[in-house]
């Protein structure tokens, strides 16, 4: 399939690359590097040999999300921005940007998302998971998103009409006993959809979307298993009629199809697919790869020879995301 458009897709920055380097053996290090630093090189070839029209790009992870020091986390991502910019006006028609946030502070975060939106003509954000503050527990205790702290922020999402991407990272130390022993359980194998599906739930038990409707939520990987835990999660025990204890109005299943994507970044498997489009609808999947911790070639080939229609084929590879980006405008 031509023209498809890609949205979970890194690139590093100096100052944030080391923070990748554990997400692969030592001797592919090298190549991860490569693979981060490179933009207009061998990105674009590979784009154009598999049928990619536009990559929305984001910064790795867990970056900004992991700097306690707000005033640092502020200076990061405003610099990782301000290269992101530089490198989409190479090539406007090839690149467009996700902002990279302090959401460890979220006036100063709420700030950069607008510079970001309506000065450097970003599509949206994308945020690696929890943030980290030194004016909480010395950083030691991770920040998420349905704390009341954020509303405003959520507030002024919703009033920039523009798409908020929840990425991965691995819990904190003290918050990962579980994988003790088990090292392999963590990263993209288990740890980031387990974090990234807590958060998620978090968000919609929170009573965040009956506050602001508008919202879009994107997560990857299929959906970081939530789609095939759906019935589960809003039914449990569903002989025993208690009211539930959280404040969220509606079902999750209600939240979940109404206010979030999900992308099939790093998630190759048709299987997985067709579960995500029986559970959400073709409208609610986007094409993506993961690049570069994904090759781009495994996820365009796979992509392109699934076994969907030809019509569901071009809303996830293309079009879904051409409108919820406001790309063809």
């Amino acid at each position: 399939m031509q023209g498809k458009i890609a949205l979970e897709e890194h690139f590093a920055i100096p100052e944030t690359l080391n923070d990748s380097a554990g997400f692969v053996p030592g001797t592919y290090w090298d190549e991860l590097q490569r693979r981060l630093l490179d933009i207009q090189d061998v990105r674009l070839k590979l784009m154009d040999d598999n049928g990619i029209e536009t990559m929305i790009l984001s910064l790795n992870a867990p970056a900004v999300q992991a700097i306690p020091d707000h005033k640092r986390a502020v200076d990061i991502a405003r610099r990782a921005n301000d290269v992101l910019a530089e490198e989409i006006a190479k090539r406007p028609d090839r690149f467009r940007g996700f902002a990279a946030l302090p959401l460890q502070d979220p006036d100063a975060a709420t700030e950069e998302l607008r510079r970001c939106v309506t000065e450097l003509g970003f599509v949206g954000a994308l945020v690696n998971g929890f943030s980290q503050s030194e004016s909480v527990d010395d950083g030691n205790t991770p920040l998420y998103y349905d704390l009341p702290q954020y509303r405003s922020f959520w507030a002024e999402v919703e009033r920039l009409d523009v798409p908020f991407y929840l990425h991965p990272r691995n819990p904190l130390e003290q918050d990962a006993r579980i994988y003790q022993g088990h090292p392999w359980l963590l990263g993209p194998t288990w740890a980031f959809a387990q974090e990234t599906a807590v958060h998620a739930l978090r968000l919609m038990t929170s009573g965040l979307f009956d506050e602001h409707p508008g919202l879009n939520i994107v997560v990857g990987h299929m959906g970081e298993g939530i789609p095939a835990m759906l019935w589960r999660i809003d039914n449990r025990n569903a002989w025993v009629d208690v009211p539930p204890t959280y404040p969220a109005k509606r079902r999750m299943v209600d939240y979940f199809t109404e206010n979030f994507f999900i992308t099939t970044s790093g998630n190759f498997r048709t299987q997985t697919l067709i579960d995500a489009l029986l559970e959400l609808g073709s409208e609610r999947v986007m094409f993506s790869t993961d690049w570069p911790f994904e090759n781009v070639d495994h996820a365009a080939n796979w992509f392109d020879s699934a076994s969907i229609s030809e019509a569901d084929r071009v809303k996830i590879g293309r079009s879904n995301a051409a409108a919820l980006f406001k790309l063809d405008r």
